[in-house]
């Protein structure tokens, strides 16, 4: 849950993160507080259209990796997401296709569907190399939305994401982290990424009712370790 993204008055910004594939000399993106009477803004990364460094070939002496490895370092193909399951928490919810809003905030799916997440289409599709992004409501005045159980996620839990090349891109979860809107990193949530990577983001902390908003963002940081194909893929 979050404060309208309609207006960046009176708000915390942050500087879009810095990297060798995103680079934006003054740009600054939105991470608004959470809230019960509009859709959550987060701060997004913006593509310039700059190439990305290019990752250096491994020396010819170096140790054999393993499959996971590889998989992980290599990445998949662009292919559209559809689904998230995570089955520890039990979820399986369709996924939107987000833009970003006139503010620099990414939209999210109308309380009306809170079971529905929300996959920013401005980031890498899940399972490609680099930093890919899903919001997700933590509540509405209705109750429980699609990711109200988010922060009983532990290390080693895995996300997994349908994709419409009918493969699911598994990613193993690092960490789950409940960030201050005050002390919120950017640069270390929304970096970009030299293998495949995924964050999962909603609302979080503490809700003050005179303000509508939570405190803080739970923050799931992922990375790929497996893939799943149907038959003929």
């Amino acid at each position: 849950m979050a404060d309208s993204p309609t207006s960046a008055r009176g708000r915390h910004r942050i500087p879009v993160a810095a990297t060798s594939a995103l680079m934006v000399a003054a740009a600054l993106s939105l991470l608004s507080g959470c809230g019960h009477d509009a859709a959550p803004a987060h701060a997004l990364p913006v593509a310039p259209g700059t190439a990305a460094t290019a990752r250096p070939t491994p020396a010819a002496t170096a140790p054999a990796v393993s499959a996971a490895q590889r998989l992980s370092s290599d990445g998949l193909t662009e292919s559209v997401p559809q689904r998230v399951q995570i089955p520890s928490i039990r979820l399986d919810a369709p996924l939107a296709e987000m833009g970003q809003g006139a503010d620099g905030s990414i939209d999210t799916p109308p309380f009306s569907q809170p079971g529905t997440a929300g996959w920013y289409g401005g980031s890498v599709t899940p399972g490609e190399v680099g930093t890919s992004l899903i919001v997700g409501h933590v509540d509405t005045h209705r109750g429980p939305a699609v990711f109200y159980l988010l922060s009983a996620l532990r290390k080693g839990d895995t996300v997994q994401v349908a994709r419409s090349d009918h493969s699911t891109a598994v990613f193993s979860i690092d960490s789950i982290q409940v960030i201050p809107r005050t002390g919120f990193d950017d640069q270390k949530v929304y970096a970009d990424a030299d293998r495949p990577e995924l964050r999962l983001i909603t609302c979080g902390g503490t809700f003050s009712r005179k303000q509508q908003e939570y405190s803080s963002n739970v923050v799931v940081f992922a990375h790929l370790t497996g893939v799943h194909r149907t038959a003929g893929q």
